[in-house]
């Protein structure tokens, strides 16, 4: 099968399938590493908690590039 052809049969597929594929493809280029990924979360639980207590404040992601586009 073509490359072109595979492309034109998976975008015909329903948007499940498709969700499905692209993510099977993302890993198989940059598999997981579970290690990481704990790591991350451990991270990610903490910075909620900062947002949810108010140690930390939450900025618009428009506001964050604004303020890049400016510098």
């Amino acid at each position: 099968m073509k490359t072109e052809d595979l492309i034109a049969e998976a975008i015909s597929l329903p948007v499940e399938i498709r969700t499905h594929i692209v993510d099977s493809l993302l890993k198989s280029l940059n598999p997981p590493e579970k290690e990481i990924d704990q790591k991350w979360a451990i991270v990610a639980k903490k910075r909620l908690r900062d947002i949810r207590s108010g140690k930390a404040e939450t900025i618009l992601g428009d506001e964050v590039f604004t303020n890049i586009l400016k510098s």
